[in-house]
């Protein structure tokens, strides 16, 4: 029995056929321009000279190829810890804490029944870093098998607040010099969050958050090694922060874009040592007045993290944009992991995205766009000076301007919010956040101010 052929189409075949379904229209009518200014084409072939991108992390036995990782917010010790309880007996392999840590006696309580040796924790301390990160140190008793993460970020926070206790200078030294006495006791810990996340949810374009999150790095990297740490201690010791959104495919390529970048910044301190990346999802996409369908943004956020190959995925709970998620939300979001990971499989592939060439390319040209921007900021002064130059924020604020547009004449959605809007939307449950405190008389620069990109649209409903 001979096999079944199958004709192949030429070019110009598929576009005859493609513009017959456009109805006339020109082929080149489906090319758009991102915030970026790269475009976004319909058709994809094996480009020349575009090395192929492969991300593959080995599974366990149960096919997690990545960390099931949650934030647990609270300023009650207890509470806090029945929640991490709860989220590691529910299917969690890792936390994240954030409120009261910066006191050894609350954190410990905090942690009370956590083994520390099995279940990474990390911190969101943001410039009480150090001292959030002395506190977890004390609470691990010594260890040298914990798994801590002591995520000091004071670039991160500076930039989001504009405000900040002392200089940036002696707030990285002082991370750096916290993360070199920490080193020999704690050889399993991870000391640095380098994260670009603040230039996303200001409305940045994914190249502004691929090359803040790798100037970051490059500043703490350079104050490590000004502490006494080796080049390679720094490195291994820094996790990488993105945001992923409902846009998975671009949420995919940013993680592995920035794994290109990684290699690059590694070569030139002369390490080799692959990139740790924490992928948490998008707050700037999530709705309030309707926060349900917040839920398939929140699934399509975890696919890009785990598809794209990040080592630590974190979805907030669908009410974030009205409160500290609640009990029931916080299940949610650990359960759409378990879903992606048991139901799906998808860590049973070992690269669901190669061989896509528009991946790749796209994957590449981000990295490409990402890595000039990073230049730019580092030409500048690197990161801390294109902040208090205000260098930084005017790009930003033009990538925003350019979604909110977008939004605005309808060239982009958001379910719910400026399509298929729910009348009579159900409400759900929240906790209310306290307001932060912010200790000013250092550094200061125009801060980086989040954004949530539903917020013009509901509250020109409520007004109707």
């Amino acid at each position: 029995m001979s096999a079944m052929t199958f004709p192949t189409p030429t070019p110009a075949e598929w576009r005859a056929l493609a513009e017959k379904a456009l109805k006339g229209r020109p082929l080149e009518s489906l090319v758009h321009l991102d915030a970026d200014q790269l475009a976004v084409r319909p058709l994809y072939a094996a480009a020349t000279g575009v090395e192929p991108v492969f991300a593959p992390r080995p599974s366990d036995a149960d096919g997690r190829a990545w960390d099931l990782r949650t934030l647990v917010e609270g300023d009650d010790p207890a509470a806090v810890n029945a929640a991490v309880l709860a989220d590691l007996q529910g299917g969690a392999a890792s936390v994240v804490l954030k409120g009261a840590v910066a006191d050894s006696e609350p954190l410990s309580r905090a942690l009370d029944g956590v083994a520390l040796e099995l279940a990474a924790v990390g911190l969101d301390a943001g410039l009480a870093g150090p001292e959030a990160a002395n506190a977890l140190a004390v609470a691990a008793k010594g260890s040298p098998r914990a798994r801590l993460m002591f995520h000091m970020d004071p670039v991160s926070a500076f930039a989001e607040t504009g405000e900040a206790p002392r200089s940036m200078e002696e707030h990285l030294t002082l991370a750096a010099n916290t993360a070199a006495r920490h080193a020999s006791a704690y050889p399993e810990a991870a000391f640095f969050l380098a994260s670009g996340r603040v230039a996303h949810e200001a409305g940045g374009s994914i190249a502004q958050e691929l090359a803040f999150a790798a100037s970051n790095a490059v500043a703490l990297v350079k104050a490590a090694v000004a502490a006494g740490m080796s080049a390679e201690q720094a490195l291994k010791g820094t996790v990488l922060g993105v945001a992923v959104d409902q846009e998975y495919f671009d949420g995919l390529a940013k993680v592995r874009a920035l794994r290109l970048m990684w290699r690059s910044i590694c070569a030139a301190f002369g390490v080799q040592t692959p990139a740790m990346i924490e992928a948490r999802s998008s707050r700037r996409m999530l709705a309030a007045r309707d926060p349900w369908p917040n839920l398939l943004r929140l699934t399509a956020a975890g696919f890009a993290g785990a598809v794209g190959g990040a080592d630590a995925v974190v979805l907030d709970g669908f009410t974030r944009a009205e409160g500290r998620p609640d009990a029931f939300a916080r299940r949610q979001a650990r359960n759409t992991q378990l879903v992606l990971m048991e139901e799906a499989h998808l860590g049973r592939v070992d690269d669901p995205a190669a061989g896509s060439w528009y991946l790749d390319q796209r994957t590449r040209e981000l990295a490409e766009a990402a890595w000039a921007e990073f230049q730019m900021i580092e030409a500048e002064g690197g990161i801390v000076e294109a902040l208090r130059g205000h260098l930084i924020q005017p790009r930003i604020a033009r990538a925003r301007q350019t979604l909110e547009a977008a939004l605005s004449n309808d060239a982009a959605q958001l379910v719910g919010v400026t399509k298929y809007v729910d009348p009579e939307p159900r409400p759900a449950a929240a906790e209310p956040v306290p307001a932060p405190t912010i200790e000013g008389g250092g550094g200061a620069c125009v801060p980086l101010a989040p954004i949530r990109l539903a917020a013009p649209f509901e509250a020109e409903g409520a007004t109707r």
